[in-house]
């Protein structure tokens, strides 16, 4: 999507923000250029639409997250549509579901946000997507001015008012059962993707000589008990063959590219076919008895 596209009128936003700034928690406002709470705390609106609402106490380095690169090269293996059948995945889930009209969704981790602006435009929803990474959620701002960007700290508390959600999502990305709980309301869906086993296996064993992957499902159900119920399980699984440059980019738009001893390795591969595996976990929120 052109990076000049203005950002289209739309209807009145139903999720409900609240004040970062520790001890406050009040009422945020998100206004065409900025965000103010009813204490006047404020908060500017970059030119490409999103807001940094992430406090200092809630970092752990000067720019956590993904970095540029990562995110450029994330978004050219996504150009290569390598991410459909996972996208089409997605979409298929949700609107299965039969969310009401214009239902609020949460990317918590979102990245450059090519998932959930694809949730947000086939399934007619409201999105919102956060991540820590200020790069990646502006390129995700200049891409898809339809949807709401937001950078925070989803391990932590997020600047939302409880129950604002009918769905959030976990691309690959955080998992913070508490918290996605209060967000949510009674009874909404959360939708979890962790990486297959066999994801990257020739990739993976060509840089590091590894063995298939841990099964990260199971401890994915753990982690998210006793807030949410599993409902289904769904593997996602295509194959294509990818050129250096695109074998590159792979490696590089996800955690592997950082170690030091896959870049010696990357440059003496061929051409080759390449794995992408994905688990979907599909759960519903707990509501807490009476």
């Amino acid at each position: 999507m052109n990076a000049n596209v203005s950002k289209p009128p739309q209807r009145p936003l139903r999720a409900s923000l609240i004040c970062p700034v520790r001890g406050c928690s009040e009422p945020l406002l998100w206004e065409p250029s900025r965000a103010v709470c009813t204490k006047g705390h404020l908060f500017d609106r970059a030119k490409s639409g999103y807001c940094n609402l992430l406090q200092v106490q809630e970092r752990k380095a000067k720019h956590p997250g993904d970095s540029k690169a990562a995110v450029q090269a994330r978004r050219r293996s996504l150009q290569r549509g390598l991410g459909e059948p996972l996208r089409d995945a997605l979409c298929l889930q949700v609107a299965a579901w039969n969310l009401p009209p214009h239902a609020v969704v949460l990317d918590a981790g979102c990245g450059e946000g090519y998932y959930l602006d694809a949730l947000r435009a086939q399934c007619a929803l409201e999105g919102w997507g956060v991540d820590i990474s200020t790069p990646a959620i502006d390129a995700a701002a200049r891409a898809y001015p339809h949807t709401q960007w937001v950078v925070a700290n989803a391990d932590r508390t997020l600047p939302f008012a409880d129950g604002c959600f009918n769905l959030i999502t976990s691309i690959t990305a955080r998992k913070n059962p508490a918290e996605f709980h209060r967000l949510l309301t009674p009874g909404g869906h959360l939708l979890v993707v962790v990486a297959h086993e066999e994801d990257q296996k020739e990739l993976r064993g060509a840089l590091f000589g590894e063995a298939p992957d841990s099964d990260r499902a199971g401890a994915t159900i753990t982690t998210f008990e006793p807030f949410f119920k599993l409902q289904h399980e769904h593997i996602v699984t295509s194959r294509t063959r990818l050129d250096p440059m695109a074998l590159k980019d792979l490696l590089l738009g996800s955690y592997r590219g950082e170690r030091f001893s896959a870049q010696a390795a990357l440059a003496q591969l061929q051409e080759q076919e390449v794995t992408l595996s994905y688990r979907l976990l599909s759960f519903q929120a707990v509501v807490p008895s009476q």
